[in-house]
């Protein structure tokens, strides 16, 4: 393997309103951008880290720093998932290997990675946490979706309201809500009695993290899915039984190599498949939206929270997701 050329930065992305979730605000999100350069040919992957795991800029730079001669001494993706542990240092290095490799080789990702061409993808358009009235207006001003995601905060009551604002503004779309973690078993019961007549058709990560086997023998005729009940592939087979989705976030797995064995692996098990993001520019959702085309359920409408997004960068219409590659894992 030849010698590369390592460069990290830190970009301050701005969001241009804030977005609120069960114990969060936010207002900007730092990303971690590496690109390595063999003198020929360069590759870019773009992370944010995961923010209730402690994993931010600064610990990603750090993690980046503490491999730089391996990295700069010749690496693959297989070496890498040696050298880090799952987290955004190791997604921002595993995306830029794989664009590395579409330039090396003169071929797409996609193609490298054993997929079907891409195609445009339903994502869902997320509405933060907020009045009732607020995001039902967000959700008519979101007059092309086809999917909507709404965040909860763990209040039953205003959840609820909020759901129903939301389904009376747009009868017509698929809708999931994400309670991040906001509830307990004691109060799953209620909550789903409370989705299931307004048509609610997946309720992500209800229960915190550690709390998985609350589940074991619930049922619920909403399918639940994981989100930060699983970050890795060593957390997938642990869901069987008490999720029915997994949901994959790149920053959480650590790049589009384990994302995928994590998609293959829960089809295996009997599980459904889905693809998130954390905050980010386009160059972020790109490998995701790779990953995607492989996914039930797709959730990559990061950028459009951003006040600005790269000057390449996904469209968003019908509905629809579509990643150019000259955006980024072109050949």
């Amino acid at each position: 393997m030849s010698q590369l050329k390592l460069n990290v930065a830190v970009e301050k992305l701005r969001l241009s309103a804030p977005f609120r979730i069960s114990g969060f605000v936010f207002e900007e999100q730092d990303a971690v951008v590496v690109t390595l350069d063999d003198g020929e040919h360069s590759g870019r992957g773009e992370a944010s880290g995961v923010y209730y795991l402690g994993d931010n800029a600064q610990t990603m730079v750090a993690a980046i720093e503490a491999v730089r001669s391996a990295v700069e001494g010749g690496i693959d993706r297989a070496a890498l998932q040696r050298l880090l542990p799952p987290g955004g240092a190791r997604n921002a290095l595993d995306c830029a290997l794989w664009e590395l490799d579409a330039h090396r080789l003169g071929a797409p990702v996609w193609e490298l990675a054993g997929l079907p061409a891409p195609k445009p993808l339903i994502t869902t358009f997320t509405l933060g946490a907020d009045e009732p009235a607020v995001m039902a207006a967000g959700a008519r001003k979101y007059a092309q979706a086809k999917a909507l995601k709404l965040k909860l905060t763990g209040d039953l009551q205003a959840d609820l309201a909020r759901v129903w604002a939301v389904r009376a503004a747009r009868p017509d779309v698929w809708v999931g809500v994400d309670a991040n973690q906001g509830y307990g078993i004691e109060g799953l019961p209620a909550l789903i009695a409370g989705l299931q007549p307004a048509n609610i058709s997946l309720l992500e990560q209800p229960l915190k993290r550690g709390r998985e086997a609350d589940l074991d023998g619930f049922k619920s005729p909403i399918p639940i899915a994981a989100d930060e009940s699983v970050l890795s592939l060593k957390d997938v087979p642990g869901l069987v039984g008490r999720f029915e989705v997994v949901n994959i976030k790149l920053d959480k797995c650590g790049g589009l190599t384990e994302g995928l064995a994590m998609a293959r692996e829960a089809r295996k098990l009997g599980l459904e498949v889905m693809v998130g993001c954390m905050s980010g520019t386009s160059l972020s959702i790109a490998p995701a939206f790779v990953l995607g085309q492989i996914c039930d359920f797709i959730d990559l409408d990061g950028p459009i929270f951003l006040a600005a997004d790269r000057e390449v960068a996904a469209t968003y219409a019908n509905g629809d997701i579509w990643c150019p590659e000259d955006l980024w894992g072109g050949p």
